[in-house]
């Protein structure tokens, strides 16, 4: 007898899994200096918030994300059962997932900043994220549950319905979504990552913005770069070699002058 698991449950519990797979992935590889863009010293000495805390808070954030994607797939049922015995074209399935990129960057691109400028919500909510000064990949959803609730869940949930997927297509789409999400906290510069090559916005334009320098930039999340740089709050920088080994990240010259 065969257990059938509906599209909407996979939706929601697939990028969950993957998150702590490739997180657990670049937690094996994270021993390797020669890659990190902090040392692992800096990780264990510069963070304010201790590992055990991090996992309890993304589990306990996954948990009311998975809650609420059931609730919305449950709303959006029969729209979505209607358009699942529709054959989708490859150009149609590129244009909801571009679409979904560009409503999520958006979305986290206004409300992250919006969260670094009021200093109500940086203090109570959002400085829980800057706890980790040195990221690396298990904390990339360790947040405020409020941050959490609509930064993450309630952008993707826009992204879901504004792009028109189905719930087949979402599981690609947020699977994709965190994995990249992870890769940008990772902490790492590992050769041949295609997230580098492919996307401006990686783990050490991320890094950028965890450091004081930085705050105040790169707010972009988590695919393109875009909406820094039409608003001016782009940071260049360039990648020096640690003498430990490592990379830095660091903003370049007509930053350092300001």
């Amino acid at each position: 007898m065969s257990i059938a698991i509906s599209d909407e449950l996979l939706g929601t519990i697939v990028p969950i899994a993957l998150y702590w797979i490739y997180s657990g992935i670049y937690m094996c590889v994270g021993s390797f200096e020669d890659y990190r863009l902090h040392s692992k010293k800096d990780e264990d000495e510069k963070n304010l918030v201790s590992k055990q805390t991090v996992v309890k808070g993304v589990l306990f954030q996954q948990t009311l994300q998975a809650v609420i994607s059931i609730l919305l797939f449950t709303v959006t049922g029969n729209d979505a059962e209607a358009s699942a015995g529709q054959p989708l074209s490859l150009i149609i399935l590129a244009r909801q997932f571009v679409t979904a990129m560009l409503v999520m960057d958006t979305w986290q691109y206004f409300l992250h900043r919006y969260f670094h400028h009021n200093k109500f919500l940086y203090r109570h909510f959002h400085s829980q994220h800057h706890r980790l000064v040195v990221p690396y990949a298990f904390g990339a959803l360790y947040n405020h549950p409020l941050e959490g609730l609509l930064l993450d869940t309630v952008g993707g949930a826009l992204s879901f319905l504004l792009s028109g997927m189905s719930p087949r297509t979402s599981i690609f789409f947020f699977s994709f979504a965190t994995i990249k999400t992870v890769d940008d906290h990772c902490g790492l510069l590992l050769p041949g990552n295609l997230f580098h090559i492919f996307f401006r916005n990686n783990s050490a334009y991320h890094d950028v913005h965890h450091q004081l320098y930085g705050s105040k930039y790169n707010f972009s999340q988590p695919f393109f770069v875009l909406w820094d740089r039409i608003l001016g709050t782009y940071m260049p920088y360039s990648l020096e070699k640690r003498a430990e080994g490592g990379f830095e990240a660091r903003p370049t010259k007509e930053f350092k002058d300001d």
